[in-house]
């Protein structure tokens, strides 16, 4: 992964899934995030680089090779960080649309 490469909550949404389901296809895991087959490629391969996870090949029922994708130690802490990151960004988010409610309330409330 570059040096200037930025996590988004997809990177720790995609951990998630792998921690929850080490045996997840691409294909699975963009459905459920949304995301190309080959924007999930890109983030396993910068995770593979940077050491987040690592991957095992085996061959699954229907004789095709598949793959498992098993947080490493420091893929366990970085999906920690990148938790607690992204709930301070939320939290801040939270207050600031509530501040903007409380507002818009007020105002309702002046016209009636």
């Amino acid at each position: 992964m570059k040096d200037n490469f930025q996590y988004n909550d997809h990177h720790l949404k995609l951990l998630q899934l792998l921690e929850e389901n080490p045996q997840l296809s691409q294909r699975d895991a963009s459905d459920v995030l949304g995301l190309s087959l080959g924007k999930v490629n890109y983030i396993l391969k910068a995770f593979l680089d940077k050491g987040l996870i690592k991957m095992n090949n085996f061959r699954n029922h229907k004789n095709k090779l598949a793959y498992t994708y098993l947080l490493t130690p420091q893929g366990i802490e970085e999906k920690a960080r990148m938790t607690l990151h992204f709930y301070e960004i939320k939290k801040r988010e939270y207050e600031a649309l509530r501040a903007e409610v409380e507002k818009l309330g007020e105002s309702v409330e002046g016209l009636g």
